[in-house]
């Protein structure tokens, strides 16, 4: 009580000098920058960085700040050449998810405390990442409007002009070039790397950057990629699902013996050979397939992926994800996870067509969310009132227009250096492995990219690197991705 009295008092003396309610409101500084040194060991070397934690402004057409952006820059310090250096600029998913995911448990200097499945420990925390990739690229991790602490600052600022596909692009793209101004990274080899949604925002970003701010890049990293726009709609993607149930069957030992006894890998080429050359004409036939046709089709659908033969027939064979993840395991009482199918679920009953919670995602934010907010005010010492939105309000959002994967196409097209990295967990069931191929095999129709487009599978989910084999192995494909995507000097950008 006394305290209350206290504060009443000194609210009333500040009022008294003139100082308004507002001042006392939570607020982000529209421009910041908290700089601090550090070191980590990588791959048994060890690398000193610069870490700078701040907010740059989002600017309007009149030049007035309607929103800031907070973003965290790694930068080595022992480095002389900066021509030479190439920058990475991180963006997650969600629409809506900040950038905490690949910045603390990829390849950022620091990851969680989790355990070598992914699964969390306590006590919570962060520790140094021996595979960053921050030994060979300096990285910035950005925050779109409302994710993390960036926020719009304008109260009359139109939401919409943030909060849908291109609008997202369009500002972002006008974000990247101030920042690379203001850092003095022109000269530098860039890179975009975007995770899920993050791969519909990079995807567009690499051709605005292009198009409309000449900056070029020499590669776009795809983790967990989205459709991007490439249509699939109707027998193609009722076929597309399988090779994914295949994995998480096959995880989960729900496969006849003669595929459980085989390696992951095995098996699934095996299902995607008969995906693409069986099930898909059957699929595209619809009623007018033969009975033998069909039921040799459910067989074989049921035998790939875990199911009993008379679901799918019930289904037609139009199985959804959400049923899958529920029925799956069914018998035994689980559920599995969306975004990582090795995570199991606990439902309130047994019957239904989907799981009550996503099993993986409760997981993860049971040790991201610790490990976060302490990380900036503790070890960055960026302070702040403003709660770090793991998700942020971003809706509604517009998804109309989404071209990403034609403006991924064309950006390789206008530019001879640019090589596109695709990254993705077998056991993810929301952009799932098989999808991420079918976005390479037919983002350029023609076939004249190909030999600049590469594909990287992992033994885990959604986030492949929250397994500790994966991150390592995934940390190394991007080091060796930049490495084979940077020309030797003098190399002419030309066909």
């Amino acid at each position: 009580m006394r305290t209350m009295k206290l504060w009443t008092i000194a609210l009333l003396v500040l009022f008294s000098l003139g100082l308004s309610a507002q001042e006392f409101e939570r607020h982000i500084p529209i421009e910041s920058a908290v700089k601090s040194l550090h070191a980590v060991t990588i791959k048994g070397k060890k690398v000193q960085y610069e870490a700078t934690a701040g907010t740059q402004p989002v600017w309007n057409d009149a030049g007035k700040p309607v929103a800031t952006l907070f973003y965290t820059y790694y930068e080595r310090t022992d480095v002389t050449d900066k021509d030479r250096r190439p920058l990475v600029i991180s963006f997650n998913g969600g629409p809506g998810s900040a950038s905490v995911w690949m910045h603390l448990a990829y390849t950022g200097p620091k990851i969680l405390r989790i355990d070598d499945e992914g699964y969390p420990i306590q006590p919570y925390g962060v520790k140094d990442n021996p595979h960053s990739i921050l030994d060979v690229a300096d990285i910035v991790f950005v925050n779109p409007v409302n994710t993390g602490y960036s926020r719009i600052v304008d109260p009359e600022a139109d939401r919409r002009q943030f909060f849908g596909v291109n609008q997202d692009i369009s500002y972002l793209a006008e974000w990247i070039n101030t920042f690379v101004s203001r850092t003095n990274r022109w000269n530098s080899p860039k890179y975009l790397i975007g995770e899920s949604y993050g791969t519909t925002r990079v995807s567009g970003l690499a051709y605005r950057l292009q198009s409309s701010h000449w900056m070029y890049l020499n590669g776009v990293i795809l983790v967990s990629p989205t459709e991007l726009g490439i249509d699939r709609s109707g027998p193609v993607e009722m076929a597309n699902r399988l090779p994914y149930y295949t994995a998480a069957a096959w995880y989960h030992k729900q496969l006849p013996s003669d595929l459980q006894s085989k390696d992951l890998l095995e098996v699934l080429e095996m299902s995607e050979q008969y995906t693409q050359n069986e099930l898909l004409p059957v699929i595209a036939k619809g009623a007018w397939a033969s009975d033998s046709e069909k039921n040799e089709a459910i067989r074989m659908f049921a035998r790939y992926s875990g199911l009993d033969e008379e679901v799918v027939r019930q289904h037609n064979l139009d199985v959804p994800e959400n049923f899958f993840w529920k029925d799956l395991l069914r018998h035994e009482g689980f559920t599995v996870g969306r975004l990582d199918s090795r995570y199991k679920g606990i439902d309130r009953m047994d019957a239904g067509t989907s799981p009550d919670f996503n099993s993986e995602l409760t997981s993860w934010l049971h040790s991201f969310t610790p490990a976060i907010n302490y990380y900036f005010p503790n070890v960055l010492n960026y302070k702040t009132d403003i709660k770090y939105n793991m998700f942020g309000p971003v809706s509604p959002w517009d998804r109309s227009g989404d071209n990403t994967g034609e403006n991924l196409r064309q950006a390789m097209a206008m530019n001879p250096y640019l090589h596109v990295m695709t990254q993705s967990g077998y056991y993810d069931g929301a952009t799932t492995y098989y999808n991420a191929k079918y976005n390479m095999w037919h983002l350029d129709p023609s076939g004249k990219l190909k030999d600049r487009l590469s594909f990287k599978g992992y033994r885990s989910g959604h986030m492949m690197y929250l397994r500790a084999e994966d991150l390592e192995k995934a940390n190394e494909d991007i080091r060796e991705f930049i490495r084979k995507s940077i020309p030797p000097a003098g190399t002419p950008a030309k066909y």
